[in-house]
């Protein structure tokens, strides 16, 4: 018998469904997509805030424009991972598009 699988007390059919998480691991996974989403939304309101103050290449703001809006559609799917790695390209291109030159900050 398989012991590495399934979780103690649990129709083992139930337990080797990959949605199935023990008790202790149900919790710290929670807890995880809890401060990913917490993260990459407070990532994504101060990604809002600093586009919404600089100018510059439109080229440049469209792309910067596209990640936030991807990231608020991966929020609204419950794709965390995608959602974040989506506010932190937008805030590279802003960035990089500040150090560059390509963009500015008004006031």
């Amino acid at each position: 018998m398989n012991t590495k699988k399934g979780c103690q007390g649990r129709n083992i059919e139930e337990a080797q469904k990959p949605s199935a998480v023990c008790g202790p691991m149900r919790s710290a996974q929670g807890k995880l997509e809890e401060d990913l989403r917490a993260e990459t939304v407070k990532w994504q309101k101060k990604a809002q805030e600093l586009f919404d103050k600089v100018s510059g290449d439109g080229e440049f703001l469209e792309n910067v424009s596209a990640y936030i809006r991807d990231c608020q559609y991966f929020l609204e799917k419950g794709d965390l991972i995608r959602a974040f790695e989506a506010v932190i390209w937008a805030w590279a291109w802003m960035e990089i598009g500040l150090q560059k030159g390509l963009l500015r900050q008004i006031e």
